[in-house]
């Protein structure tokens, strides 16, 4: 496209000129008018003929495909870097029915497993070429589980993954759209639903069958808050295990996730004698719970054994280092990136449950009861 700029005449500059021979002033004549050229976008087809390629050529290397040679992809690539030519993310996604984004709505961001899990669900969904649009609800309702849907549609998600670690999907109220592809990440949904979660009863048993294995007579339990479901599937989990082994399960104490609130319940139970392990529903309870029982003289573990689930970097600094449940995150966001993919691409299984493994991992805060030792 051509522009043209208009060059300003001044009669009295040297543009003014004199007739010859004529006694009377002659307009000077207009200055040449400078033609300049503004700079285009390059296109497709300047792409194609730099690198000296079919348009299609240009087209399969930009939006990924293969059948392409290294040598002409990196010969596409460098035209387009000399040009500036960028593909135009919206019109392809609309030509392709893909937006190459994956939407996550989650409850709360407040708790290990839900930062872990959302870490791990970016960085697979990044490997597969797939960017990630966050929306956190605040309350776990229909109505806004439903606004949440709508804004993602508005954001253009190919699928959404729901990290669901309270009490919803069990309710008559709640119910997600039946036409959005949809994984649900450490929910109660059961098999209406694609899920992928950690073997909460799995690791709660190992747990316990630990603990009754160093000679301890019970197994007390910091369960975390009533709405969560994995709290729940810990704490049916280890009321099983001591049934199954033939123990009368002690009184539940009850935390909120918080170290705060492990250490407050901790109080009660470093006052009890007859208290000589403990298996915290997560790390930061555990933590408070060593406090507490350091304050109370209770040394660990040789007057109390305490083990925790998760994990956490920290956990192995504790004071004692922490036996804990290692839950494997990266596998659980791994499972759940891949789920979404075959549900878009009609490959998979539209529901069912896949659990990962939590693996007991064993450091210096267990042992025998003081009696067994």
């Amino acid at each position: 496209m051509e522009t043209v700029d208009e060059a300003a005449v001044d009669p009295s500059g040297p543009a003014a000129a004199t007739g010859a021979g004529q006694g009377t002033d002659v307009p000077a004549a207009p200055a040449p008018r400078r033609r300049t050229r503004a700079r285009a976008t390059a296109s497709m087809a300047d792409v194609a003929r730099l690198a000296g390629v079919s348009a299609q050529t240009v087209s399969r290397v930009s939006n990924g495909y293969p059948g392409v040679t290294e040598g002409t992809r990196r010969q596409v690539l460098a035209a387009m870097k000399e040009l500036g030519y960028r593909p135009n993310s919206a019109a392809r996604a609309l030509k392709r029915g893909e937006f190459r984004t994956i939407g996550v709505i989650t409850f709360t961001l407040s708790t290990t497993g839900n930062v872990r899990t959302l870490e791990a669900i970016a960085t697979s969904a990044a490997r597969e070429g797939y960017a990630v649009t966050l929306l956190p609800v605040a309350v776990p309702t229909q109505d806004e589980v439903r606004g949440a849907f709508s804004r993602l549609e508005e954001l253009a998600v190919d699928a959404v993954i729901v990290i669901m670690e309270v009490h919803l999907l069990d309710a008559a109220t709640v119910q997600l759209p039946p036409h959005v592809q949809v994984v649900v990440v450490d929910s109660d949904a059961g098999d209406r639903y694609t899920v992928v979660d950690t073997d909460q009863h799995g690791g709660t048993r190992a747990a316990v069958r630990h603990l009754l294995g160093l000679g301890h007579r019970t197994v007390w339990h910091l369960a975390g808050p009533e709405d969560s479901f994995a709290a729940q599937r810990r704490t049916d989990a280890w009321r099983a295990a001591l049934t199954e082994a033939g123990r009368e399960p002690p009184p539940l104490v009850r935390g909120d996730w918080s170290a705060e609130s492990g250490y407050r319940a901790g109080l009660g139970l470093a006052a009890r004698e007859d208290c000589t392990a403990v298996f915290a529903a997560n790390d930061q309870m555990a933590l408070g719970l060593l406090r507490a029982l350091h304050e109370h003289g209770r040394r660990v573990p040789d007057d109390v054994s305490v083990v925790g689930f998760d994990d956490i970097p920290e956990a192995s600094s504790f004071l004692p280092p922490l036996t804990t449940l290692h839950q494997d995150f990266a596998e659980v966001g791994r499972l759940c990136v891949q789920a979404v993919l075959r549900k878009m691409r009609q490959e998979g299984p539209e529901r069912g449950t896949t659990l990962v493994p939590a693996r007991l991992v064993l450091r210096e805060s267990t042992a025998p009861p003081p009696e067994g030792r």
